[in-house]
This record gives C-alpha cells, structure tokens and sequence, in this order.
C-alpha cells in the first residue's frame, strides 16, 4: 500500500497495490501491520459499515463526540464519490480546514479519517456503495452534524447536474460556529 499526503496531515489517503491480469484484479484492501506502520499508533476497528447511495445524495458532516469519538477507514467499492474530512478538534493548527478526495471503484483509494474530524460525502455516480471500518460503535446520544453547506468551512463540493438530496437531519444541522467540537 501506498500513503499519500493530504493537506491535513493525520488524515491519510491509501492507494492499494492492484495486481491485474486477463481474469481481473486483487488488492489487499486492508492489513493491520501495515496501516499501524503508517499510521505510527495502534487502531482496533469494531464495526464495519455500508451504504449504498444514488447521484447527488450529499451525506455529512458526521462525527461522534467523546467517550465514543470515531476514526473511520472509508473505501467506495462501487461507484464513485467526492469524500470530505473537517478538523473539528480545537487545539488542532488545522482546526475548521477540510480536505476533499475522489474515492472510486476504480482508483481504489481510502481514507483514513482519525477521531476529532467530521465526516461527510457526495455521490458523484449512478449509484455508490461505501464501505468503511469504524473505531467505536454507533452511539446515538454521542452522534453529532455540522452544516455541508458551512459558509465559514467553505467546502468546494463538486457541481452536479442533479439536485442535491439531503436528509432532513443533515438539513438541521448546525453551523461550524454551533456545533459540538473536540478541545
């Protein structure tokens, strides 16, 4: 696997090792050793997750705060989407910055979005399926929004030439200024 950079420098972007011939394809989609190696900490993952997406569903930003606080290991298995991290943690030199990926099911990538950062997607094709690891389990009274739509974050989300669809609760969320963050 390889580890690429990103303007915020623990979230890491992962580009597997593709190994293709006539009869397709294998990656190793994960390996502990490895990811702890980059990572430079252990990580123990408790819950995988999916979800399945059309054309401009817009999902996030989503975080959960702590004692539940969440890092997420994210992979577009079909499909292809647009994948935003936010740093939420105020002590942080990049606090209120964001970074933003494609993730596909041809490119392969992942992206490792530690605890302290929010969370959040567009769908850019048809349909998209995103599978990810999370560190933590889903606790509802810990789960927290932050607006997509930010005028402070300033997220340059892709255009599209269908209109956004957005969850009710996604629609509520609070503004950066507003929302839970991490000290």
């Amino acid at each position: 696997m390889r580890i690429v950079p990103t303007a915020l420098p623990e979230v890491l972007l992962i580009e597997p090792v593709v190994h293709g011939d006539e009869r397709g394809y294998f990656f190793e989609a994960f390996h502990q050793a490895r990811f702890e190696a980059a990572l430079g900490y252990r990580v123990t993952f408790v819950q995988d997750n999916e979800s399945r997406s059309k054309r401009g569903v817009l999902r996030g930003l989503h975080y959960q705060l702590p004692p539940h606080a969440q890092g997420k290991l994210v992979r577009c298995a079909e499909g292809a989407i647009y994948d935003v991290a936010v740093d939420i943690r105020k002590s942080s030199p990049t606090f209120g910055q964001w970074v933003g990926v494609e993730l596909s099911d041809t490119n392969k990538r992942q992206l490792w979005i530690p605890p302290g950062f929010a969370h959040g997607f567009l769908t850019l094709t048809d349909f998209a399926r995103l599978l990810y690891k999370a560190t933590d389990y889903y606790a509802p009274e810990y789960d927290r929004a932050i607006a997509w739509n930010d005028p402070q974050l300033a997220i340059a989300w892709p255009e599209l030439d269908v209109p956004l669809i957005i969850s009710e609760k996604d629609r509520r969320a609070p503004r950066f200024a507003d929302a839970e963050r991490f000290d």
